[in-house]
């Protein structure tokens, strides 16, 4: 096992290291972007409101968060939470997270399948998350006497993994809503529409990078599960 533990820890290396890139790129993206003021001068909160409103959806509401790049909606009481500086923000990167979190609750309001499929796996992921980190430590400690655990430590990553791939239409989609609406509506226009389609893409990527880091730890589990037999 040796050499997959090798082959394991040289594939997790590179997604971290990929997984870190991004993250720092969409950092620097919404600081830059954060900076580009828009033409009509909305600021987030308003832009997420006029949203709303285009898809008669009247019953969520937009209020302000807590943190940096915290922004999420919440389909249980349906709230779009917005950052400080997306929800009072007046620029590219504001219209594009607001109207992005407000795809959420497009996709909410018109029963998007694959939203509620990630919805339906939400409190096996609170479940699984919580454990698989102390049992994983323990199945590895006694791979040779309970192998037996490290298979549920093998199903509670499954059930991440899958709630991580499902995220990626969930998210992509979120985002395409967002495009076609700001750009039909012209809220962005030319300059600004391209900065919040560039925004959103490397949103979008960190996600990707995390399934796929994900699905590297459960694939490597299951090869020890199968060579522990």
């Amino acid at each position: 096992m040796n050499g997959e533990y090798m082959i394991y820890m040289v594939i997790t290396g590179v997604l971290s290291a990929i997984g870190m890139f991004v993250g720092n790129r969409l950092k620097s993206k919404f600081n830059y972007y954060s900076q580009v003021a828009l033409q009509n001068g909305m600021s987030g909160a308003e832009i997420a409101n006029a949203m709303l409103k285009h898809y008669g959806i009247s019953d969520v509401q937009v209020v302000q968060g807590k943190g940096f790049l915290s922004d999420h909606y919440n389909p249980s009481t349906k709230t779009i939470a917005l950052s400080p500086d997306v929800f009072a923000g007046r620029s590219v990167a504001a219209a594009a997270v607001a109207a992005h979190e407000c795809g959420h609750a497009v996709q909410h309001d018109t029963s998007y399948s694959m939203l509620e499929l990630r919805s339906s796996l939400v409190p096996f992921v609170k479940y699984a998350s919580a454990a698989q980190q102390w049992l994983l430590i323990m199945a590895l400690m006694l791979l040779g006497t309970i192998p037996q655990l490290l298979l549920v430590v093998i199903i509670a990553f499954a059930v991440t993994t899958a709630f991580s791939f499902v995220t990626l239409p969930v998210e992509f989609d979120a985002s395409k809503r967002a495009l076609a609406w700001l750009d039909e509506t012209g809220i962005t226009q030319g300059a600004e529409y391209d900065g919040a389609k560039d925004a959103l893409w490397w949103a979008a990527i960190t996600y990707v990078s995390a399934a796929l880091a994900s699905l590297v730890t459960l694939l490597y589990l299951v090869m020890r599960y199968a060579g522990s037999r």
